[in-house]
């Protein structure tokens, strides 16, 4: 887009929901696509006279995302209520967290074209979940689902270092990647797990911050990218026709491709928080907070740059493989087993594992092959001891059979000729038989040269080698 000499400066408050069995503040089950109000009770109805008790698991879950995004952790920290009104919260209050979050002053890494960039992350706290507004063609006015009152989230508020919406959905794509990696949450946008609050300002370098304007509960990345962009367009046209930007907040229309204004942005003092009178002060030991931070794995925004620099893996491939622990697990085993290329390894996981996963719908691990069985298939290619199509013809078999390649071969005649005499032998006798081919060739036509290597493999069963007989052929078109 043409930002007309503006700068865009971009936050964004993330919300995720946790994958906790219960709810954060009572027993009602945790769980997505129940039937409509099947999952509550008085206190996550808010009835009068009832008392929460927190879920330990969620305290733990949010610490976790703290130390894999940097944050310095609060051992001592309590919960407030975050006071409004609105159809889906019956108490007409949110259990949130003020003035001393759990987590906060940490930052994230992410990879943009190649380069990457650090954002910092203000503070991670807990707060419980609204109902659910349902509109319907099907009846007038609306209807209230409160199963997802009560739902664990995190929410994870950025600085606002991000200067782009290729950078915010970098920045996003590596949240919902580490919330997985770290079992915390599912991560199904679909299903609501991830949604974001994105503020957008413009200014020209070197002027102050502008105004920001905040779009609420944008529920894909795809589309926080283009409610961004609409955003950051807006504010500019504005600006350019000598009027003012004014903090407010909007809703974020997909289908339509805007936005609308809602209301104006309320502060922190419009929420007149407090602390929660019915929860105890949250305190966390030294032991659990370091048997927590022992149970974070690599994260996959520090696998990718790991892939790209030392396994010279492209960009684009190394962030396919970490989208998925299993695969990129299997990537790692295959490349342990065996002395192989890692790019080759890659195209293989890549390729044919995950054609096996998408048309059967089977995980790796029930596809069954062997990591060193992979390995041994890749070196055996790499030292042309079989063809590419013999390749894919014993990587078919062992999708059937727990054979190892090199027995599949053996059984099947899948060795690759490299004899030169037997090889020559094929060459003469093709070019002998293609004489019009070889005239072309010499006449200008450079593709015939394909044809002929094809039919020298043909002669030779695949089983020749198509590198040493190509030499050949151009020694006889060339002489």
């Amino acid at each position: 887009m043409d930002t007309k000499g503006y700068e865009i400066i971009v936050g964004l408050e993330v919300h995720c929901e946790l994958n906790t069995k219960s709810k954060i503040y009572c027993s009602c089950r945790n769980a997505f696509g129940a039937e409509v109000n099947s999952q509550c009770c008085p206190i996550c109805m808010g009835m009068p006279g009832t008392l929460p008790t927190l879920n330990e698991k969620v305290v733990h879950y949010a610490v976790k995302m703290g130390y894999a995004l940097n944050c310095s952790i609060n051992p001592i920290s309590k919960q407030d209520r975050k006071n409004y009104f609105y159809p889906d919260l019956p108490k007409a209050y949110q259990i949130s967290q003020f003035d001393i979050p759990l987590c906060e002053n940490g930052y994230l890494d992410i990879l943009v074209d190649g380069q990457e960039k650090r954002i910092g992350v203000t503070r991670i706290h807990i707060e419980e979940d609204a109902g659910k507004l349902i509109h319907d063609d099907s009846f007038s006015g609306t209807l209230v689902d409160f199963n997802r009152c009560g739902v664990p989230l995190i929410e994870i508020v950025s600085e606002p270092d991000l200067r782009s919406s290729a950078e915010a959905k970098a920045y996003l794509d590596t949240i919902r990647e580490i919330v997985i990696y770290l079992g915390i949450s599912d991560g199904k946008m679909q299903e609501g797990s991830i949604r974001c609050d994105i503020n957008v300002s413009v200014h020209k370098p070197g002027e102050p911050f502008g105004t920001r304007v905040e779009m609420k509960n944008v529920n894909t990345f795809s589309g926080a990218v283009r409610a961004i962009e609409y955003e950051a367009a807006r504010q500019i046209e504005v600006l350019e026709n000598g009027g003012t930007i004014s903090q407010e907040t909007r809703r974020w229309d997909d289908l339509k491709n805007c936005n609308f204004l809602l209301r104006s942005k309320e502060d922190a003092q419009d929420y007149r928080y407090f602390p929660e009178p019915d929860l105890s002060t949250i305190v966390l030991d030294e032991e659990t907070l370091s048997e927590l931070k022992a149970s974070i794995p690599e994260l996959p925004n520090k696998k990718v740059v790991r892939y790209m620099k030392e396994l010279s893996i492209p960009e684009e491939d190394a962030r396919l493989l970490v989208e998925s622990i299993e695969k990129s697990a299997y990537f790692e085993e295959i490349i342990a087993a065996g002395k192989i290329v890692p790019k080759d390894a890659s195209n293989w996981v890549l390729g044919g594992i995950s054609r096996v996963i998408n048309e059967t719908g089977k995980s790796i691990k029930e596809i069954g092959i062997p990591a060193a069985h992979m390995a041994q298939l890749i070196e055996m290619l790499e030292k042309k001891e079989i063809s590419s199509s013999a390749g894919n013809t014993v990587f078919e078999e062992m999708l059937k059979s727990d054979k190892a390649p090199k027995d599949i071969v053996k059984e099947k005649g899948l060795a690759q000729v490299s004899d030169n005499s037997v090889l020559q032998a094929i060459v003469d006798e093709v070019a002998a038989a293609n004489q019009k081919s070889i005239d072309d060739y010499r006449g200008g036509k450079t593709n015939a040269l394909g044809f002929l290597v094809g039919q020298c493999m043909k002669a030779s069963k695949g089983k020749g080698n198509p590198a040493i007989m190509r030499e050949m052929l151009l020694k006889i078109l060339e002489g």
